[in-house]
């Protein structure tokens, strides 16, 4: 008997992990992953409806139990399509390689999050590296070469302590070095060959490196002493010659100077060099303080809070500290124009028009530098794209100016931001702005490619989603629409991507980027309904009184108080939108119904009533469990007071919580439509 106990526990722990069920998140994800490749036929055994890819050896995934651990479809032949998005429900995978495939797109923004090794080299990638990575503190070889990424690196790399081998080469990637790259504590091989990189590489000196490759870039300054005993390959740089290295990041300006390079071997003169300097010192200081005096009494006349306001002011946020704004005129479409280019307007203050800045001599100035990383386009450019933005070509309108489809003679299209003029103050004060929003980079946010400052006009160029707003999705009549309706999945992945979005801006931009203005046409849907949002870095041009009182937050209404807070609000009203179907405010309705949030919040957590609130369009195709979850989040986000109202981040794991537990595709019925649970 014995024995045969021993026998049947062998057989159950052997037959176990073969016929086993996967666990349900990781074969959700996977067939969604599937799904979104456009069923690839070499993905043998692999399914979009049902199906056990542990149990079934579906290619290229292995398990540990019934946990997905590995994914390796490197050069399988994938061609378009995208992975998903319930990648981040695979919490034991460590090893994802898809690398030599052409997928083209953006990198995934919700990636495994405990990834030990992440290969997508030769993709065809575009955009960015996801924030996502910054939170891998597992992650050890990071390959995202050969593919077609742009534009500046997010500081992102403070949390990869794990991280020994980074490889960015071959693509387009521009800007300065982050500084969070001093923290890669473990790198040993760093790739960054064939970009656009500027700027000097003192922020690599302290790693343990062992092989470096900074070569074909747009480096300058001195490579630092402690690369230059290493494996570093550098040609095609501009580095500067000469023996003196430059100070450290962050060295104040009045370090201890070096001694001066002699020929004689070291011999000393009779007064050393670094008394010499020391001697210059002193007499520039000792100047600096008598002018100091001079000219403060000379500016006298100058109010004190003038002066505070000019201090503070360079510090600002773009999106907390929006300026006092003149009153919004009526827009006016250009004729055409066809003049001698302006004078270059260059070194204005950045304060107000009111503000003295020769009689405030001891404040610093802040220069304007146009960005680099977006194009600088000219009024003619604009006007032949836009057919001198013809009322035709009018996409959409805000408070602060006309949205016109652009297309170029290229066949590319843009969407063009003609912005009013009372809404921005001189060109460097646009200047400022236009580079405070190129630096903003996340799939979710929509992308700024370029920007038009002559003339007196102001305008700025974004990518082009054909597929319009959430507005137009949920409250555009049939006759005059022709999008298919949203199924309860595109919604809840609207929401998710939207409220990334926001945790982008609140808390890992720096200082937090207030959006003032969330709504559902600022929500805009690309080809596959991934949602981007727009106005990003526009606050400063809002004026309180042109928000909208149908999503703003009760302190927003009373006081015109405006906080990250006041945000989270205008987002809970957004997924009110894309549970009910309705509008935030609909004069239509009976009195009672007119204000959205005041008749659905009492009724958020009564499961008959949440019922009867889902917009008819579903026709009841949707997961109950995950409709009352949804109901919770929204309760939390439209909280009066704003203490009360959770941080994004929270929202956003709420949200990737129901996707989880709710598996919804395995409820999947024809494209993408939920059955209602019972």
């Amino acid at each position: 008997m014995i024995k045969m106990k021993v026998v049947l526990l062998f057989l159950f722990l052997v037959v176990l992990p073969i016929n086993g069920d996967t666990d349900p998140s990781d074969a959700s994800a996977l067939r969604v992953m599937y799904q979104g490749l456009n069923s690839p036929g070499q993905l043998t055994k692999w399914t979009s409806n049902g199906g056990d890819p542990c149990g079934d050896n579906w290619k290229g995934v292995k398990c540990s139990g019934s946990r997905v651990k590995e994914i390796n479809l490197s050069g399988v032949g994938l061609s378009g399509g995208n992975l998903g998005y319930q990648l981040q429900s695979l919490t034991s995978l460590t090893n994802f390689d898809i690398s030599n495939n052409n997928l083209g797109n953006q990198i995934p923004y919700n990636l495994p999050p405990n990834l030990q090794t992440l290969n997508f080299a030769g993709c065809g990638f575009s955009g960015n590296l996801p924030y996502s990575i910054s939170l891998m503190a597992s992650l050890k070889y990071l390959n995202v070469a050969h593919n077609q990424l742009s534009g500046q690196l997010q500081d992102m790399f403070q949390k990869l302590p794990s991280l020994s081998t980074l490889d960015l080469s071959f693509n387009s990637l521009t800007g300065n070095l982050p500084q969070s790259f001093s923290l890669l504590s473990s790198a040993t091989d760093m790739y960054l060959q064939n970009n656009q990189f500027t700027g000097a590489i003192d922020v690599l000196a302290d790693l343990p490196l062992k092989n470096l490759n900074v070569a074909n870039n747009k480096f300058s300054g001195w490579v630092p002493s402690q690369l230059k005993n290493i494996n570093l390959q550098k040609d095609g740089n501009s580095w500067n010659s000469g023996s003196a290295p430059p100070p450290p990041p962050g060295a104040p300006a009045t370090r201890r100077p070096r001694s001066p390079s002699t020929s004689d071997g070291g011999k000393k003169s009779g007064v050393s060099g670094g008394a010499i300097a020391g001697i210059v010192i002193s007499v520039l200081v000792v100047g600096a303080v008598i002018a100091f005096f001079l000219l403060k009494r000379k500016s006298r006349k100058s109010s004190h809070t003038d002066i505070e306001k000019m201090e503070d002011q360079p510090f600002a946020s773009l999106a907390s500290q929006p300026q006092e704004l003149k009153s919004v005129q009526a827009f006016e479409i250009p004729p055409a124009i066809n003049l001698k280019p302006p004078p270059m307007e260059r070194h204005k203050s950045f304060s107000d028009d009111d503000d003295d800045v020769s009689a405030k001599p001891v404040v610093p100035k802040k220069t304007s530098v146009a960005p680099t990383n977006v194009i600088s386009y000219s009024i003619p450019d604009l006007q032949i794209a836009t057919d001198s933005f013809s009322a035709d070509n009018l996409i959409g309108e805000g408070s602060i100016g006309r949205v016109f489809r652009a297309q170029f003679e290229d066949g590319k299209v843009v969407a063009v931001k003609k912005i009013k003029s009372s809404a921005v103050g001189g060109g460097e004060d646009f200047i400022d702005i236009v580079s405070d929003i190129s630096r903003l980079r996340h799939p979710n946010v929509t992308q700024l490619i370029g920007y038009c400052c002559e003339h007196g006009q102001r305008l700025l160029v974004y990518e082009f989603l054909k597929n319009g707003s959430l507005y137009d999705f949920l409250h555009l009549s049939d006759e005059y629409s022709s999008k298919p309706l949203l199924t309860w999945n595109n919604r809840v992945k609207i929401a998710l991507g939207a409220a990334r979005a926001l945790e982008y801006l609140h808390e890992v931009c720096s200082p937090s980027v207030i959006h003032k203005s969330i709504n559902s046409a600022n929500i805009l849907l690309d080809s596959e309904l991934n949602p981007r949002l727009s106005d990003c870095g526009l606050a400063s041009l809002v004026e309180d009184a042109d928000q909208e009182l149908d999503n703003s937050a009760p302190e927003v209404s009373m006081s015109g108080l405006y906080t990250i807070k006041s945000d989270v609000y205008g987002f809970g009203v957004t997924m009110l939108e894309l549970l009910t179907g309705r509008k935030p405010f609909d004069s239509s309705r009976t009195r009672s119904e007119q204000s959205l949030v005041r008749w659905a919040t009492p009724q958020l957590h009564d499961i008959d009533a949440l019922a009867k609130m889902v917009d008819p369009a579903l026709k009841g195709l949707y997961p109950v469990k995950s409709l009352s979850r949804f109901a919770d989040v929204i309760a939390l986000c439209v909280q009066p007071e704003p203490e009360f109202r959770p941080p994004m981040s929270e929202v956003v794991e709420a949200l990737v919580r129901l996707v989880q537990r709710t598996n919804m595709s395995k409820r999947t019925v024809g494209n993408d439509t939920l059955k209602g649970e019972p």
